[in-house]
């Protein structure tokens, strides 16, 4: 196997920590991807892997040599890049994901726009609530929503999301509509279960410059994204949430908004991807992709 290969091979190994992971990624057999790191540690003299039954790590040699490929890789990126092909023939796999509140018609309609401005991309869409490892999962970029946690993942931020409180008019007949904080004690609620922890995620609310914090203790408990909305709809109580995901309730009058004095402060939308220099250029359209049409989609619930 040639040099620039086998070090393409090092570096998406190094990244996804499977034989097998890294096999599909650069499709090719995994015997292959064997064979090519042998070859490679065999004419450098040093292991660059520690293998076990279960996991593959960089040695400290292994990781100095990753830093100085990754830079090769980009440079060698960048070059081929000054003669790329035109968009429409862009080819290879991207695996995206996003929020299970986003699976909704607008964001789908269009990515079936961006296929067909990619045809020759194979679009593999993942929607989930849960966290996803991209690296370990082998993702090439996810929607996100919210404070990131410190990682080594680069996230572009596509806007802030307009967060708002609602309940459906026939739970507001029923039990009157809340005009300050105070007034949230004496109602139900539709609260959010999140994280590996399951645990219910509080509403917030902006008073007089504070920020400030409230817990349903009477109504529903949901965990998926548009159950939760859904449960608002149905009349079992107050929810909050971004208005990007529910946009066409209010629209149509089926979610009415309350307590908008109190809006909390917006929320950050981000696209996030593995951060390495060598981004495949299907990730890289992708990505530009959605920090311009999100504004077109998304414009009346997301501030700059």
């Amino acid at each position: 196997m040639e040099l620039l290969q086998s070090m393409q091979v090092f570096a998406r190994l190094a990244e996804l920590g499977s034989f097998t992971r890294a096999a599909d990624a650069v499709q090719i057999g995994r015997p292959q991807v064997t064979r090519a790191i042998q070859e490679l540690e065999a004419s450098l003299g040093v292991r660059l892997f520690q293998r076990t039954t279960r996991t593959v790590r960089l040695t400290s040699e292994g990781e100095r040599f990753y830093e100085r490929v990754k830079s090769i890789l980009g440079e060698v990126a960048s070059a081929t890049a000054m003669f790329a092909s035109p968009r429409s023939t862009l080819r290879g796999r991207l695996r995206v994901d996003i929020p299970t509140a986003f699976s909704e018609p607008g964001l789908i309609e269009s990515l079936r726009t961006f296929a067909t401005l990619f045809p020759a991309i194979e679009l593999a869409l993942g929607v989930t609530d849960r966290t996803v490892d991209l690296v370990a999962e082998g993702v090439d970029c996810a929607l996100r929503i919210g404070e990131l946690p410190s990682s080594s993942l680069v996230a572009r931020r596509i806007g802030l999301a307009t967060m708002v409180t609602c309940a459906a008019p026939r739970y507001l007949a029923e039990h009157g509509e809340p005009k300050s904080l105070e007034d949230l004690n004496a109602h139900r609620g539709v609260t959010f279960l999140s994280g590996h922890n399951q645990r219910p995620q509080a509403w917030r609310f902006v008073d007089g410059g504070r920020e400030q914090c409230h817990v349903s203790r009477q109504g529903i408990t949901v965990n998926e994204s548009n159950a939760y909305v859904e449960c608002g709809v149905a009349g079992f109580g107050i929810l909050q949430a971004p208005g990007i995901t529910l946009d066409r309730f209010l629209a149509d009058g089926t979610l009415v908004e309350v307590l908008r004095p109190y809006r909390p402060h917006p929320r950050p939308v981000s696209v996030l991807y593995p951060s390495r220099s060598h981004l495949a250029p299907q990730v890289e359209v992708f990505v530009d992709w959605v920090r311009e049409q999100f504004p077109r989609l998304y414009g009346r619930w997301l501030e700059d």
